[in-house]
């Protein structure tokens, strides 16, 4: 994209203006002319300028899946001291010291940050799950944050891999080297490897995070779909270039195989004036994901509810899908509507953002999660069983006012002492939810006649639980 057409897809969301498009090659510059004309790298950048290229991916991968952007920067980002190891007892890319747990696991909403005290979104990170090794470029975790200061000069950045970032409590507002963006509920935004960012608060804040070691996060195929449908491209943002020109005693924390690191230096990093390429960060409004269901029979699979994913190189087999269940109508005929009962070849994290989840509307609130692994059996409750078996069926909306999520990966997912133990909110009763389901089964159950009311489900939507349900 030119120049001038880049500054013609510029559109405002909330305070902070933002180009539109999923994985549009962009240009923004702050100042007029900053960008060089012609080449990336001449021999003198406009303004004095200094030009960095930021590479996510190969230089030889694909082009259709090369990603990189050149940054012109105030200072290069070479320009700090030496890295030094810095401890944090809740954040960790390491899973072989933690217990393998196969049981259904749910936790209560995870803890805001006590009042009085100060925590700000890197000290408030806490690992739930994960699995594989960030030195092999190969796995993924899931963490949650809880925090209620903003990061005053300092910056974090991932060398490890992706966060797709999914707040649930509180605005985030971050800077980031590409510009600003901010992030509410019911909203998402993913910050590259490699990129610095640091999250700015003005209340306590709460929420979720998919890290990915593996490949970047890309639109689903959308396959007999068609060319439109489910999370459309031109709804994603990427803000403008802003910088700061600040003289102040400011640190970098580094994630690198799976540690934290810290260095100073003596400017703020977000000091890139203009930029240009298809590797910046973005944000997504989950309310503009556009539904696609079952109107015949049958609950369609939750692939269809797919907004972003992280390939592997196994087809179709995701290192992590990022999955929602937004408000939509429910009409099939004859059907369980809600999820069918499971077992899974891939590992599912589910949070809630806002509302009740439809399949369990007791024990799984906003800022908690549920955690069924690999081939791990899970289901609608018996409560959720026993009403819609019997219920008349008729064209009705689900999950209005609700938001739940799930994190769907091909890696075995453990989780961690934190989760299991520490943070005392696992509901050791959950697997009670199943407790309570009867035995329906029937040995002398004939099939209905013809034309009799149960025969007629299909038709008008009620009829007795078993004939339906053969």
């Amino acid at each position: 994209m030119s120049i001038e057409a880049a500054r013609h897809a510029i559109e405002q969301d909330g305070k902070f203006m933002y180009m539109n498009g999923f994985g549009n090659y962009l240009a923004s510059e702050a100042l007029p002319h900053a960008l060089p004309e012609g080449q990336n790298s001449p021999q003198q950048c406009p303004y004095g300028l200094y030009a960095e290229q930021l590479n996510g991916t190969a230089f030889t991968a694909p082009r259709e899946f090369n990603q990189r952007s050149w940054l012109y920067r105030i200072l290069p980002s070479a320009v700090h001291q030496p890295f030094t190891k810095m401890e944090h007892p809740t954040f960790k890319n390491e899973f072989d010291s933690d217990e393998p747990n196969p049981n259904q696991m749910r936790w209560n909403p995870f803890d805001l940050p006590k009042e009085g005290s100060k925590v700000d979104f890197v000290q408030g990170l806490f690992t739930l799950a994960g699995a594989g090794d960030p030195t092999i470029r190969h796995g993924m975790a899931i963490h949650v944050y809880a925090c209620n200061a903003s990061m005053e000069d300092c910056a974090f950045y991932n060398s490890d891999g992706d966060f797709l970032i999914v707040p649930q409590l509180g605005k985030l507002t971050l800077t980031t080297e590409f510009g600003k963006m901010e992030v509410s509920p019911n909203e998402i935004c993913v910050i590259q490897r490699g990129i610095r960012f640091a999250v700015a608060v003005d209340e306590p804040s709460r929420g979720y995070i998919a890290e990915v070691f593996g490949a970047h996060f890309r639109l689903p195929s959308l396959g007999p779909i068609g060319a439109n449908g489910l999370a459309n491209p031109r709804d994603f943002l990427t803000p403008v270039a802003w910088y700061e020109q600040r003289k102040c005693k400011f640190t970098v924390i580094s994630k690198f195989q799976g540690s934290l690191f810290t260095s100073s230096q003596d400017h703020s990093c977000f000091d890139v004036v203009a930029w240009h390429g298809n590797y910046a960060p973005y944000k997504y409004n989950l309310a503009k994901f556009m539904v696609i269901n079952a109107t015949s029979f049958d609950h369609a699979d939750p692939s269809i509810f797919t907004v972003l994913t992280s390939p592997t190189t196994e087809a179709g087999t995701a290192l992590c899908d990022f999955v929602i269940f937004p408000p939509r109508w429910g009409v099939q005929e004859h059907t369980f509507r809600p999820p069918y009962y499971h077992r899974n070849c891939m590992s599912e994290f589910m949070g809630l953002i806002l509302g009740h989840y439809e399949a369990k509307k007791e024990g799984f609130m906003p800022g908690g999660g549920s955690l069924h692994s690999m081939m791990t059996p899970h289901g609608p409750d018996a409560q959720c069983f026993e009403a819609e078996s019997t219920k008349k069926l008729e064209p009705e909306r689900v999950a209005d006012g609700t938001q739940a999520f799930m994190f769907e990966s091909s890696m075995s997912l453990k989780a961690t002492k934190w989760a299991q133990e520490t943070c005392h909110k696992l509901q050791p009763e959950y697997y009670k939810a199943w407790s309570d389901l009867k035995v329906h089964f029937d040995p002398k159950w004939t099939p209905p006649t013809k034309g009799s009311a149960a025969a007629g489900g299909a038709a008008n939507g009620d009829g007795s639980k078993r004939a339906r349900r053969t």
